[in-house]
């Protein structure tokens, strides 16, 4: 019956009827390192030039953004500002709104003068970046630094065509090779279902300045100063690579998500270790083939397997040690919790989170083969762990329990320059969700602010940013790859 439903609802006639229940086709979102089609345009509130800086490490000269009729400079455009709303007279690819030093009540208008124009103006899937004050001192500039949240979160509510808007919270003396790894990420379609979030940008300990300016760039700028084609200039497969030379490893890599996080990380040049247990040896053997890596047959829930994944790296290559680890496996086994016994809580807690904690003991205790200096950790928690879901607590919190494992471990890893991170799925179409019934998946499809679930590659291109070594700035840090999605925070 179910099938039946979801093939009459996907017919042509089924969908015609579903736009007219306001039900529509979901927009189709840019994604991989496909960059906005139109200009980028840049507003700077106070008259910073950081975000100015930041565009240009990226090849990109950013255009004057309208003002209710006027341009920021002060030129006067036609139109009186007053209804038809002011409007960009093409389409532009991106507004990227500095509102770094907006401290008071009124001080908000400024960016509501710059927003309301662009909000016509995107394109499809075009791109709304905020950069706010990471600190500010005082009851109002504490309200005004909650309200820019609030702005964000609508923004991407009212955005339509799979357009998106994020927050980034930086401090007055960052270095713009620093922002520029974080500008690149959600200008490009990588952040395709990124929407609605916030989190902080810091000074990486050197890291992303000692980089050449090609380790940033994701492409190479034409001669108008806007990023060209993928590929149609010379050196642009350097510039694709942040991740060569270097080692990632991957657990519950053979199918899924974690197949997709593999894949995306050889795609930016990383060899690649893909671990999973021995039932999966034979899909694992054979992605670790296709990518030129290698393949782990390990549970990650064995007490040594920290060191035979250190073991590994050290004699199958060379000894380099690990520059990025992913912790992706994990199971769930719902139930409500008046049906949850033991065995089923202990599980869950022991492959998502227990064995998250001692795997990274291992790895950072200086051994062959373990992590680096400078290396990223990047675990797999989930908007469940943020909001809770009915009939997972044992899930939520082994979820929750991996955010707070990365906000403690953050500080305690700083003075190796390891960054600790999370990403934070919302609905994401794999094999698993699609054996959940269609009505009710199609509810979790559709309830966020791009009314689609996200795909595996969405999670991949997110924890890859993070694995950058541009992006060592960025740490202790929860993405949610969700859409906006309308639960938890």
């Amino acid at each position: 019956m179910a099938g039946l439903l979801e093939r009459a609802v996907t017919s042509g006639p089924g969908r015609a009827v579903a736009g007219r229940l306001g039900l529509a086709e979901p927009p189709h979102l840019r994604r991989g390192r496909a960059l906005p089609a139109g200009p980028v345009v840049l507003a700077s509130l106070a008259g910073s030039d950081l975000a100015a800086r930041s565009l240009a490490i990226l090849g990109l000269a950013p255009g004057s953004p309208v003002l209710d009729g006027t341009l920021l400079d002060g030129t006067v455009l036609d139109g009186t500002g007053e209804d038809p709303a002011p409007a960009y007279q093409g389409h532009i690819g991106a507004l990227v709104v500095d509102a770094r030093g907006l401290v008071t009540i009124a001080g908000l208008e400024k960016l509501r003068a710059v927003l309301r124009p662009a909000m016509r103006a995107l394109e499809a899937s075009g791109r709304v970046v905020l950069l706010a004050d990471a600190d500010v001192e005082g009851p109002e500039a504490s309200a005004v630094h909650q309200a820019l949240d609030g702005i964000n979160r609508t923004v991407g509510k009212e955005l339509r065509g799979g357009a998106t808007t994020n927050l980034v919270h930086i401090p007055s003396d960052l270095d713009p090779g620093d922002l520029a790894s974080t500008l690149s990420f959600l200008l490009e379609g990588r952040s395709a279902f990124v929407d609605g979030q916030a989190w902080t940008v810091g000074p990486s300990s050197s890291l992303a300045s000692a980089l050449p300016k090609s380790a940033l760039a994701p492409e190479i700028p034409g001669a108008s100063g806007r990023f060209g084609s993928e590929g149609a200039d010379e050196g642009g497969e350097e510039r694709h690579a942040p991740l060569a030379g270097r080692v990632v490893v991957v657990t519950g890599a053979a199918r899924g998500i974690g197949a997709q996080i593999a894949t995306v990380a050889a795609r930016d040049g990383a060899t690649v270790v893909c671990v999973d247990v021995p039932a999966a040896g034979e899909p694992l053997a054979a992605l670790a083939n296709q990518l030129r890596g290698s393949a782990l047959q390990q549970d990650v829930t064995s007490p040594e397997a920290g060191e035979r994944i250190a073991a590994h790296v050290a004699s199958r290559h060379g000894g380099a040690g690990i520059h990025g680890m992913v912790h992706n496996a994990g199971i769930t086994r719902d139930k409500l919790l008046v049906n949850t016994d033991a065995r089923r809580w202990s599980q869950v807690l022991e492959v998502n989170l227990a064995a998250q904690l001692r795997i990274n003991q291992a790895l950072l205790d200086g051994r062959a083969g373990g992590i680096t200096d400078g290396g990223r950790l990047v675990s797999i928690a989930s908007t469940s762990g943020i909001a809770g879901n009915k009939g997972q607590a044992n899930y939520a919190a082994s979820k929750a329990g991996v955010i707070g494992h990365v906000r403690a471990l953050a500080p305690e890893l700083a003075g190796r320059r390891i960054t600790v991170n999370a990403v934070a799925p919302g609905f994401i179409e794999t094999e698993m969700t699609a054996k959940i019934p269609f009505v009710q998946r199609e509810v979790f499809r559709r309830a966020n602010s791009l009314g689609q679930g996200g795909q595996p590659v969405d999670v991949a291109e997110t924890i890859c940013y993070f694995l950058q070594p541009a992006s060592g700035g960025v740490t202790g840090q929860v993405i949610r790859v969700c859409g906006q999605n309308l639960v938890g925070q």
